[in-house]
């Protein structure tokens, strides 16, 4: 197995990162998450139809 380069973990922020960068990456992947969530509903239309009645019925059952 070849050795891998090594580098800082991506996952633990560096201690020059800014909150401006933290939230701009969140944003990104909240962008992408959204339209990953969209295509799997177009290609998968009846399961989706079947997750949205599931959080339906949980947002009707929740309790506040």
């Amino acid at each position: 197995m070849p050795d891998l380069p090594e580098h800082e973990p991506s996952h633990e922020p560096s201690s020059q990162e800014t909150d401006a960068e933290r939230r701009r990456r969140r944003a990104q992947f909240l962008r992408d998450l959204a339209e990953a969530r969209e295509l799997r509903d177009r290609v998968q239309p009846r399961r989706a139809k079947v997750a949205r009645l599931r959080h339906a019925m949980r947002m009707r059952t929740f309790r506040w």
